[in-house]
């Protein structure tokens, strides 16, 4: 959370705002393995995070792609804007937006968060034991839209 100090002195606790792209290539998404002291180390997350204050969320979205995976991309369209206050296994009770990103290409690899980066095919993603947060429950509801497309964005 964030305590900010209003004009007239009053506070109050903001949440944070986190990014996650949605990357599909050849019936495959691009998953990222939380490692170290990260919360949720050891589950399967979106490649995300935080936005810094001076981006956009398709900035954002691309810019933890590439640090994350060390893939770039190109937006698609946004998907999901989730602003359930209680988003699980979450210390900060972040507002999370899903972008669907298209993989141009990889230019590096992905950063010491994550412990492995891999295409998973989509019709394995759920013999995993655990998502992180609520990764799971946005990869459901692509592939729902993968079957039946839907109007987007999603908010939640």
């Amino acid at each position: 959370m964030i305590t900010c100090t209003f004009e007239k002195g009053y506070t109050a606790l903001l949440r944070h705002i986190v990014v996650h792209a949605i990357v599909e290539r050849d019936g495959k998404l691009l998953l990222a393995k939380r490692t170290g002291d990260l919360l949720e180390s050891g589950k399967w997350s979106l490649p995300g995070g935080f936005l810094n204050r001076d981006e956009t969320a398709p900035e954002g979205a691309l810019r933890e792609l590439k640090e994350e995976t060390g893939w770039e991309g190109e937006i698609i369209s946004w998907f999901r804007i989730n602003t359930n206050p209680n988003r699980p296994h979450e210390d900060r009770q972040n507002v999370a937006i899903d972008l669907l990103v298209s993989p141009v290409r990889q230019t590096g690899m992905g950063d010491d968060e994550s412990s492995k980066v891999e295409w998973i095919g989509i019709d394995k993603l759920f013999s995993f034991d655990q998502f992180a947060f609520d990764h799971g429950e946005s990869i459901r509801l692509y592939l729902e839209y993968r079957r039946n497309k839907f109007s987007l964005p999603i908010f939640t």
